[in-house]
């Protein structure tokens, strides 16, 4: 069975869960969390970053290459676009959710959750404030237009992009954040609808469960 090592509030982590749950294939989930990680791991992860799969004797890190292994792995369903101007798209928009709205949103959630709950400190609310108020709108702005109708933000078919954009989205909402549904409200009802499916759905049940939230 297939292993993924990582801390489930990790988007990375969150974003291959969700794929492999698309794709009903069985796998393990070995925690590890991304601070003064072994020897034995940056051997498997040379960035000393999650999530890392593990495949047999096989082992690839990073979220996005291993999204892209699964789909070689098990094409259907598909989760990159088969034309090719809407997969590049597809794959913009992923790296516009790992870059900018993992740096825009995570250091809310490193604030409220990182730092409390596993650091013993207390959270920087001025930080969070900068965050949320002057760098959060104008990524928020950007995608309130690219916000789709239904699930799919390309295409109109659920995506590799829909799972990327919207699961950093999690973390926000993990620590008391939400997308002002009256400023951006087709990009609030967006991502409810993403986290509707039950990909989304069971794991954000079982990362609520977890961690008491």
């Amino acid at each position: 069975m297939l292993e993924i090592h990582g801390a489930s509030a990790s988007p990375f982590v969150r974003k291959v869960r969700v794929a492999l749950a698309e794709k009903g294939i069985p796998y393990t989930l070995v925690p590890v969390v991304p601070f003064g990680v072994s020897p034995e791991f940056l051997r498997m992860s040379p960035l000393g970053k999650i999530p890392v799969l593990k495949d047999g004797d096989y082992t690839l890190p990073d979220s996005s290459c291993i999204v892209a292994y699964l789909e070689r792995v098990q094409p259907e369903p598909a989760l990159a676009p088969r034309d090719p101007k809407q997969f590049g798209r597809a794959l913009f928009l992923e790296e516009y959710a790992d870059t900018r709205v993992v740096e825009t949103l995570g250091p809310v959630f490193f604030e409220r959750f990182v730092k409390v709950r596993l650091m013993n400190g207390k959270a920087d609310e001025a930080r969070c404030r900068e965050q949320i108020d002057v760098k959060a709108p104008p990524v928020f702005d950007w995608l309130e237009a690219q916000a789709p109708d239904g699930d799919g933000i390309v295409g109109g078919r659920f995506s590799l992009a829909d799972i990327a954009v919207a699961s950093p989205f999690v973390n926000y909402r993990h620590v008391g954040e939400r997308v002002d549904a009256r400023r951006w409200p087709r990009l609030a009802a967006y991502l409810e609808r993403v986290w509707s499916r039950p990909s989304f759905k069971g794991v954000i049940e079982e990362e609520t469960k977890e961690y008491g939230l």
